[in-house]
């Protein structure tokens, strides 16, 4: 039905026998990404506290921008006279563009009506209006090699009242992204992917008939985005729509999950067979003094630390979690140095890509499922 999933591609590898993960290419215009995969979220173009290098080094494949905090925050203007979002940030990897429908549906000042939904800007109070076709457009000058449409995220908890207005209204809106991509595409090139997003809360007949009427469509999406979760759940919950979600979803297109998670949400819902991640959980708990290590869990803040002259994770790939004690990056930390928070951010942006590689490796060598299960209660582990 339409020449844009041309531009995305995703290529099963190798399928585990005992759970749903699998790897697999992610063929974007920007280049390749091995999937299973965790993107860095960079919202306004770049991920807090680490240069693109330390993050090419690290082995991050694609980032995650937001196209509400861009839109606003430098202007799309700006953005448009450098030449799109690759070139205004120095990137020249994949990048993935969310819709900025989280971000507006969490402010207080916003109007929804079934055109779209009115907000005030939280960084000046001017007023502004999004609609499936200014998220298309906004997305278009970004430069994307991915687009998200406009989508409604309740909150946790809602109704299922709510829940059913979510998923109706996101559907209105899809098949009006959906025009408006085929009626762009030949004046921007079928050069970005555009995927699908997917609510339903924590209601699997809602969930279920989202997907259904959605692939009703007819249309061929680039992937899918699962969206909804991690908005304050329980996590079983989280695993359990995620599970359902995939078994529905056709096995030949790559699936997103929205906004997680925990290096244990990952290795859980890359069981139930999810492909890419995108979450702030690594750099905002790094800075934070949250570090995620193979012994386990620490919190750097903690009084513990002070006289610890260790290194932060003798097995880490990064030669700075080698060599910077724990003593010294506590001291950073709770002194505010801004050093402190860049150490920590590569630190975690390190392990979550050695991570994602071991889980890729492990999948191959068909012992995934038994591997995972004995990371788990060390990556829970509080040191």
């Amino acid at each position: 039905m339409s020449q844009v999933s041309d531009a995305v591609r995703w290529e099963e590898i190798k399928r585990d026998s005992a759970t749903k993960a699998r790897v697999g290419r992610l063929i974007t215009p920007h280049g390749e990404v091995q999937t299973p995969a965790f993107c860095p979220v960079g919202t306004l173009g770049a991920v807090k506290a680490i240069f693109k290098d330390d993050l090419a080094s690290a082995g991050v494949q694609m980032i995650l921008s937001n196209t509400f905090h861009l839109y606003l925050k430098p202007g799309l203007d700006v953005i448009q006279h450098a030449g799109g979002l690759h070139k205004f940030a120095s990137w020249d990897l994949p990048i993935m563009t969310d819709s900025g429908g989280y971000q507006v549906f969490s402010l207080k000042n916003r109007k929804v009506t079934e055109e779209g939904v009115r907000f005030q800007s939280p960084y000046d109070g001017s007023y502004h209006f999004f609609s499936p076709e200014v998220v298309i457009d906004a997305q278009r000058v970004l430069g994307s090699d991915i687009m998200v449409p406009l989508d409604v995220c309740p909150p946790y908890p809602a109704t299922v009242a709510e829940v059913e207005s979510a998923v109706e209204l996101t559907y209105k809106w899809l098949l009006r992204a959906i025009e408006h991509v085929e009626k762009t595409s030949p004046l921007y090139g079928y050069n970005q992917g555009f995927y699908a997003v997917l609510q339903g809360g924590v209601y699997p007949e809602l969930r279920e008939r989202a997907i259904k009427e959605i692939l009703n469509i007819g249309y061929d999406f680039s992937g899918f985005a699962i969206g909804g979760l991690s908005v304050g759940e329980p996590e079983e919950d989280m695993y359990a729509m995620t599970d359902l979600s995939t078994d529905l979803l056709p096995e030949d297109k790559p699936r997103h999950l929205l906004g997680v998670g925990t290096p244990t949400n990952i290795l859980q819902c890359v069981m139930y067979g999810i492909d890419t991640f995108d979450c702030v959980i690594p750099t905002r708990n790094g800075r934070r003094g949250l570090l995620y290590t193979w012994k386990g869990t620490i919190y750097i803040h903690n009084s513990k630390w002070k006289y610890d002259f260790s290194p932060i994770d003798e097995e880490s790939r990064w030669e700075g979690s080698r060599t910077y004690s724990k003593a010294f990056l506590r001291h950073l930390l709770k002194t505010n140095e801004i050093l402190g928070f860049m150490i920590a951010t590569v630190h975690n942006i390190f392990f979550y890509m050695d991570l994602m590689r071991k889980i890729r490796e492990h999948i191959v060598a068909g012992n995934f499922k038994e591997w995972a299960k004995e990371m788990i209660p060390i990556l829970n582990r509080r040191l």
